[in-house]
């Protein structure tokens, strides 16, 4: 009855880890992920959402922040970009959010290469 329970639960996570591919670490070694089904481009803009785990969660007062997952649009020509949202997870897998943003206007501002928006853009505007 257990090994039934245990690869009932494999099999329903089995979708959501395939969904994410990694596209690059940060500067502090933390992998970045792109969900791939979710690249649209329209007049050179590059929507996509992508993930990053934290290699050393970070500590909030209510626990370590373990990854974070924004959806972003990426100008290649510029090399700018717009986070339309962004959630901090203390544990994406139970979706414990620690914090979640949606800025009423997004704007676009410089990628930086030490984080996922440098990384993001690397692999999607090459």
């Amino acid at each position: 009855m257990k090994l039934a329970v245990i690869l009932a639960a494999t099999a329903l996570l089995a979708p959501a880890q395939g969904r994410w591919k990694e596209i690059g670490k940060t500067s502090t070694g933390n992998p970045v992920f792109l969900d791939p089904k979710s690249v649209k481009t329209k007049d050179g803009i590059v929507t996509a959402t992508v993930r990053v785990t934290f290699v050393d969660p970070v500590k909030v007062p209510q626990g370590k922040v373990t990854s974070s997952r924004a959806v972003a649009k990426f100008d290649c020509a510029k090399k700018m970009v717009a986070v339309l949202e962004n959630t901090m997870y203390t544990d994406e897998r139970t979706g414990a959010v620690y914090q979640k943003s949606v800025p009423k206007i997004p704007g676009f501002s410089p990628t930086f290469t030490s984080n996922f928006s440098g990384v993001a853009l690397a692999y999607l505007c090459k």
